[in-house]
Formats: C-alpha cells, sequence, structure tokens
C-alpha cells in the first residue's frame, strides 16, 4: 500500500471534507486527519462535476500513483 502523506491546514482539510462528502472516497480519523482513497476519488472525479483536490491544493502536488492520500 503506498500512501502520500501531507501536511495541510485545518481549513484546507475542512474544505476537502465539504468538497468530496462521498464517505467511500474521504475519511476522517479521529486524530484529525483527514485519508482520500485515490482509486475511488478517480472514479468519482470521472462522474461529477463537483470541486477536485486539484482546485483546492493545486495540480502539481498530489502523487496519482499512491493508494492513499492522508492530510494531516
Amino acid at each position: 500500500m503506498k500512501i502520500q502523506d501531507l501536511t495541510i491546514s485545518n481549513n484546507l482539510k475542512k474544505k476537502i471534507i465539504k468538497a468530496i462528502a462521498n464517505e467511500t472516497v474521504v475519511m476522517q480519523e479521529e486524530n484529525g486527519d483527514v485519508v482520500v482513497n485515490v482509486a475511488a476519488y478517480v472514479a468519482m472525479k470521472k462522474n461529477s462535476k463537483t470541486v477536485t483536490l486539484e482546485d483546492i491544493l493545486g495540480k502539481d502536488l498530489l502523487d496519482f500513483d499512491v493508494d492513499y492520500f492522508v492530510f494531516s
């Protein structure tokens, strides 16, 4: 399992959770980390016109070869 761990602000975490309200794609752990299932996110993004992680974080920050993004 490959994980990309990124440190972001609490405001950005809130934006991600609000933009991706699908629980199969994004979940928030008890410690406040936000975990995104990359495969589910890519599938959701193809079928939806919602705000994307790239819109929130920028295009060059994410590595789509991993299984999960963890935002702490």
